[in-house]
């Protein structure tokens, strides 16, 4: 990165951090803010691709804030939140989180990271789930941060292994499912249709309704 994409990197984040630390003005401080935007920055230190990682950095931070607001009761809710985990997450989670997301019609709050987080989402996955009317293309690989598993209800791994922790009081699921990376459109296809079903399975069980026989 040159001197002049820092210096527009640093101005760009800068000005994030005052949209962020205005709309989170009465709940938390502007040094709280700061310290999670930066925090937020070092996790996509060497990331290769810089054109929107400003909006990454301010949408992790918010994302962060507000599960940091939960967890201190500032943000109540009775919204079941869930939250799906996988190495990259740039494909099984993301295709799960946008499922349940696109299916719950906001009656679920949907989360997605990953342990070791991809540059950009599985094209292949994208484009299978575009198939279906649920458009990811403007969605990004998160990290993994204490913050989102503390705030979720159920926290869905999917081939991650140890990496997720392990807070008391969460129900945890391991979903075995065939990593789509380097896949087909249509080889993505058949890992989106399991990935489906598992969603609206767990969506039914969340609301109370017995899932398919």
């Amino acid at each position: 990165m040159t001197n002049d994409d820092e210096h527009w990197l640093d101005r760009a984040v800068a000005d994030g951090c005052k949209r962020v630390a205005a709309d989170f003005a009465g709940t938390f401080s502007a040094e709280t803010v700061a310290r999670y935007v930066d925090d937020s920055r070092a996790r996509w230190a060497d990331a290769r691709v810089t054109t929107y990682l400003p909006i990454m950095i301010e949408r992790l931070a918010r994302q962060r804030l507000r599960d940091l607001a939960k967890l201190e009761g500032d943000a109540m809710s009775d919204v079941p939140e869930v939250l799906f985990v996988c190495v990259h997450n740039a494909g099984r989670s993301q295709m799960a989180a946008a499922l349940l997301d696109h299916h719950a019609q906001g009656r679920v709050q949907v989360r997605s990271a990953g342990s070791n987080p991809a540059d950009q989402v599985n094209p292949a996955a994208v484009a299978a789930m575009d198939e279906m009317g649920v458009d990811m293309s403007k969605e990004f690989p998160k990290p993994l941060t204490d913050e989102v598993v503390q705030a979720a209800d159920v926290v869905v791994t999917m081939g991650c292994g140890d990496a997720c922790p392990v807070f008391p009081g969460k129900r945890y699921l391991d979903w075995e499912l065939t990593d789509p990376a380097g896949r087909s459109v249509d080889e993505v296809r058949a890992i989106r249709d399991e990935i489906d079903a598992r969603v609206r399975d767990l969506l039914a069980e969340l609301e109370g309704v017995p899932g398919r026989s």
